[in-house]
C-alpha cells in the first residue's frame, strides 16, 4: 500500500543526498522514478538536484502554477516519485501528491525542510505535516554537538539574520545549523552589542 512520506531535516542534514540515494536504489531495481523540484530552487540550475557531497541528477521542473497530479499524469508510467525541496511546493501541490498516493497507489517521498530561518513552518512542509503517512526526521548536528533544528541564517560575517523574506537560495554562506539554544544564545549576544 502507497504511502506519503515527508523526510524533513534542518540544513546540511543530507537531505537530497538522501534523495537522490533512494531513486539510485529504485532503479537499480528497474523500477521508474519521477525527481521532480520546484522551480524556486535554482541554486544548482532550474533542473537540478545537487548534493553537497557531490551528487546530482536531472530533475522535472514544478512551477507554482503546475498542478503535479496533471503532470504526472502525462509524464509517463513511474513506480515511485521522489521531490526534493518539497517545503516549496505550494499547499495545493501537497493535496495533489496525496490524491497522486491514494488514487494511483503511488508511493510519494518528500524530501525538504520543516521550518524557515524564523522557526516557522514553511507552507509545504506544513502540509506535509498534516498529510503525511510517515514523517522522519534526517538528524544532523549544531556545532555545540546539540541536535540541529534550526536554519539559522547568517550574514557574511556569521551573524545570524533575523529579518527577511521567507525564501532566500544559499547554501553554507547563508545558512548553519543550529540547536535552538545557540541560537536564541546567538541572537541575544548580537542584541547586548
Amino acid at each position: 500500500m502507497a504511502k506519503l512520506y515527508f523526510k524533513y531535516g534542518a540544513m546540511g542534514s543530507s537531505k537530497s543526498a538522501q534523495a537522490l540515494i533512494t531513486k539510485f536504489n529504485y532503479e537499480e531495481l528497474g523500477m521508474s522514478v519521477w525527481l521532480i523540484k520546484p522551480s524556486v530552487d535554482t541554486r544548482d540550475g532550474a533542473d537540478i538536484i545537487r548534493s553537497r557531497i557531490g551528487l546530482e541528477c536531472k530533475a522535472e521542473i514544478i512551477t507554482p502554477d503546475d498542478n503535479i497530479k496533471e503532470k504526472y499524469l502525462t509524464a509517463g508510467k513511474h513506480d515511485v516519485i521522489i521531490a526534493d525541496e518539497a517545503q516549496f511546493f505550494a499547499p495545493e501541490q501537497i493535496d495533489q501528491l496525496r490524491d497522486i498516493v491514494d488514487e494511483e497507489d503511488l508511493p510519494v517521498l518528500c524530501f525538504g525542510l520543516r521550518t524557515d530561518f524564523l522557526t516557522h513552518f514553511f507552507p509545504g512542509a506544513q502540509r506535509l505535516m498534516e498529510l503525511a503517512d510517515s514523517i522522519t526526521e534526517i538528524k544532523t548536528v549544531c556545532a555545540c554537538g546539540r541536535k540541529a533544528t534550526v536554519n539559522a541564517r547568517i550574514d557574511e560575517n556569521g551573524r545570524v539574520i533575523t529579518q527577511g523574506d521567507q525564501v532566500l537560495l544559499g547554501g553554507n554562506d547563508s545558512y548553519a545549523a543550529m540547536c535552538h539554544k545557540c541560537w536564541m544564545e546567538k541572537i541575544k549576544a548580537q542584541e547586548e552589542q
